[in-house]
């Protein structure tokens, strides 16, 4: 298997399939996964026999919730005033 990275997704991909190929196949999968709002991690690709199996792996939807003034959400819902108050708060360090 041989690896590499496609528009920053990690491929692990059989080298019988060309590089054009390969790209081909990751560049399809990333505008399917983007369709569905979904973002891809990894994208493995198989030989078998005259099919070409495909793995996608999702990246992982992690998010950081913040609580301001007794509210929970994603920081990219916050308006001006709570992103001015996150950045306000002072950082404090381990003891």
């Amino acid at each position: 298997m041989t690896n590499t990275m496609v528009h920053h997704v990690a491929v692990e991909y059989d080298p019988l399939l060309s590089v054009t190929e390969m790209t081909a196949i990751v560049e399809e999968e990333i505008t399917l996964w983007k369709e569905r709002r979904k973002e891809l991690a990894r994208v493995e690709l198989a030989i078998d026999g005259e099919n070409i199996v495909i793995k996608a792996i999702e990246k992982s939807p992690v998010r950081r919730v913040r609580r301001i003034t007794g509210y929970l959400s994603n920081m990219e819902n916050f308006n001006d005033a709570k992103q001015d108050e996150l950045q306000a708060r002072y950082k404090h360090c381990c003891g």
